[in-house]
């Protein structure tokens, strides 16, 4: 399929053949496919949990508010952010960064282009992702309120703002794997109707962790699909400046 036909196959599914079984490699590649989408500063704070175990789909339709599409998936996948690892991927990405300096670089570029790539994952990161029970957060906003005045700079950096980006980057990451799964053919729902307490609970996640989607995937089953799509007008929606 090209782009518009796996746009216009995606539908949210609502229930699902209980015959036909998907294979578990493909949904696995799908979210390998997922792990290309872009996130904010490559941080990748994000996390898939894949789900074929019977019993554990049958845990998490009822943290799920028992909605049709979880109680007849024949698999799941759950979009999880873990902004707590950005140490270790600020960490990470930084040597990736200057491999990628030291290798492609010109001679006379390179100590500056490292210098910056250090002075970013090093200063910047730690500067927007620390917690502190919302002070360092506050702490942030301060400052960043008193140098917006002088200058444009980036404000959205209190502690709800960082989970707002993270969850974002892993939203990109879920809206990759929905493209994947069509593309195979797969059907899925994305929900944000469940109990995000419990859904933790199932998938034993650390509860400062955020749940950004959950995903029931399977084949279509007639009336899986509720009428024809509804979109409004693309007038309302595009803006040329």
């Amino acid at each position: 399929m090209n782009l518009e036909q796996i746009l216009t196959f995606r539908r949210a599914v609502r229930k699902y053949d209980a015959q036909r079984d998907l294979d578990p490699e493909k949904v696995k590649e799908c979210i390998r496919l997922a792990t290309l989408a872009p996130t904010s500063s490559n941080m990748q704070l994000w996390e898939a949990y894949h789900i074929t175990d019977p019993d554990t789909l049958s845990r998490m339709a009822e943290a799920c508010l028992g909605q049709g599409s979880t109680r007849t998936c024949k698999q799941m996948v759950v979009f999880v952010t873990r902004q707590d690892k950005w140490k270790s991927h600020a960490q990470a990405v930084l040597e990736a960064n200057i491999r990628e300096v030291e290798e492609n670089s010109p001679e006379d570029r390179k100590a500056a282009r490292i210098a910056l790539q250090r002075q970013y994952y090093n200063g910047r990161m730690p500067f927007v992702y620390r917690r502190c029970w919302g002070l360092a957060g506050a702490l942030r906003v301060l400052i960043t309120r008193v140098k917006g005045l002088f200058h444009p700079v980036a404000r959205q950096v209190s502690e709800a703002d960082m989970r707002t980006v993270v969850h974002k980057s892993c939203a990109l990451a879920a809206a990759t794997f929905l493209m994947a799964m069509s593309e195979q053919g797969y059907d899925t729902c994305p929900l944000e109707g469940f109990d995000s307490l419990r859904v933790k609970k199932v998938l034993g996640l650390p509860r400062h962790c955020g749940i950004t989607m959950v995903v029931p995937c399977g084949f279509r089953a007639p009336g899986g699909v509720r009428g024809d799509r509804f979109r409004l007008p693309l007038s309302e929606f595009y803006h040329r400046i």
